[in-house]
């Protein structure tokens, strides 16, 4: 994706957001600029940024890319989120249930 894209020397950033139905929902998209308070990883030569304020929200996150018959994408199994919505796009923790929208 980032060849494709013409992102190379990219950071990927994986960000929590307030919204959705249960309140918080991810955000992931190219940067290039790593800003203060920003941790950086480096999985398998993919530099990701994570703020320091989502850290704790996404701390053992998975993140997987999956094709199967009907198309590919991204799953995300965090082992913080304690509900989320019915059709899976937001989520809420214990410590943060975010900004709930109206569905």
């Amino acid at each position: 994706m980032i060849k494709e894209n013409e992102e190379e020397g990219a950071y990927i950033r994986v960000s929590v957001n307030g919204g959705g139905c249960s309140g918080l929902s991810y955000g992931m998209g190219f940067d290039h600029e790593k800003k203060e308070g920003d941790i950086e990883h480096d999985y398998f030569g993919i530099k990701v940024l994570v703020s320091s304020q989502d850290a704790p929200i996404l701390k053992g996150t998975k993140i997987d890319y999956k094709q199967s018959l009907m198309g590919g994408g991204f799953t995300i199994d965090n082992p913080n989120a304690i509900a989320s919505c019915g059709c899976g796009s937001s989520f809420r923790t214990a410590k943060n249930a975010g900004t709930p929208e109206n569905c």
